[in-house]
């Protein structure tokens, strides 16, 4: 081998780990999912962010990475996990709105998204619905007077309802503004309400006891310790004799007797939709706040048999879904 050529080998030869290097694989991008209650609670909803990032080509463990962690309804658990994230370095915070203020307060830099909110410029998340600014977006549960609409659908299940119960988380605001509306609105209709807190999953079952004979029907604010304990609150109100009037589907499937509110499906599948296009070079403060476009009218005839119900033809032809 000539002087000239042997030169030339070295010098390929000494370019081989420069290329190898160039040509290694970027890391895929990392999501934080906080999850505010338990993986069984979300279950579906989890389900429905990934299957729609499937299909926007973000796969689980190839193009993708999903760090789940779960709060299991302790609201203290939200500032805890959002730090955590901020320390692994995840790409996208993805929650709900009860942990989506304990993320922005972790984070000013790593975009987040809320697959649910109830009032996100009341709640502090962003400034704007149209333009929210800073490193949050995702998804408003406002809607035109949906307390309004549960308790009218109570009445029309129960004719000759006189007492209200309404059961709420006191840790987590958006119930407690909840509890107020509906509060209002029964004594407005000159139905006789009552206010019951919980602060723990301990307090539920002597909580609902206390309310047998007192009250006509129960209604429940949605909040991370009642998604936790759904199973729980229907089985006290069942013995208890209390229909329940939920605002999301999987707490009538928990055995509660109706719901009525926007599809957390249908809001968490286009969550995923967001996270695509952050990951993609969209800015958080530039993507909208989108509000609800499917509600759905649930009821669970199972549980109207268990009280001694019959729920009118008129109101089950109304429903998205009964439960049988």
């Amino acid at each position: 081998m000539q002087r000239r050529e042997f030169i030339a080998l070295l010098g390929t030869a000494a370019a081989w780990p420069l290329t190898a290097q160039a040509q290694q694989p970027k890391k895929p991008p990392t999501i934080g999912f906080l999850g505010t209650t338990t993986a069984a609670a979300w279950s579906n909803w989890v389900a429905a962010f990934a299957q729609r990032l499937r299909e926007l080509g973000w796969i689980d463990g190839s193009t993708l990475a999903i760090k789940y962690r779960w709060a299991d309804g302790r609201n203290e658990r939200f500032s805890e996990i959002a730090a955590e994230f901020v320390r692994l370095k995840v790409d996208v915070i993805v929650t709900s709105g009860g942990a989506g203020l304990a993320a922005k307060q972790a984070t000013t830099t790593i975009p987040i998204v809320f697959a649910v909110a109830n009032d996100p410029i009341a709640d502090g998340l962003v400034v704007s619905l149209a333009r929210p600014g800073g490193n949050v977006t995702g998804l408003s549960l406002l809607a035109p007077d949906l307390a309004g609409k549960r308790f009218e659908l109570v009445r029309e299940s129960l004719v000759g309802l006189r007492r209200l119960a309404i059961l709420a988380d006191s840790g987590y605001a958006p119930s407690g503004l909840e509890m107020g509306d509906v509060f209002a609105l029964a004594r407005a209709a000159g139905v006789e309400a009552s206010k019951t807190e919980i602060r723990q999953a301990e307090d539920i079952v002597p909580a609902i006891e206390q309310l047998k004979g007192t009250a006509d029907a129960l209604y429940v604010c949605t909040g991370p310790l009642v998604s936790t304990n759904r199973v729980r609150i229907n089985t006290s109100a069942l013995a208890a004799q209390l229909p329940t009037i939920h605002g999301v589907k999987e707490y009538v499937e928990a055995g509660g007797l109706m719901s009525y509110g926007p599809s957390y499906t249908d809001l968490f599948s286009r969550a995923g939709e967001y996270v695509d296009k952050i990951l993609r070079g969209a800015k958080p403060g530039d993507l909208p706040i989108e509000q609800p476009t499917r509600f759905e009218l649930i009821i669970n005839l199972t549980t109207a048999k268990a009280l001694g119900l019959t729920i009118s033809p008129t109101l089950l032809a109304r429903a998205d879904e009964v439960i049988e």
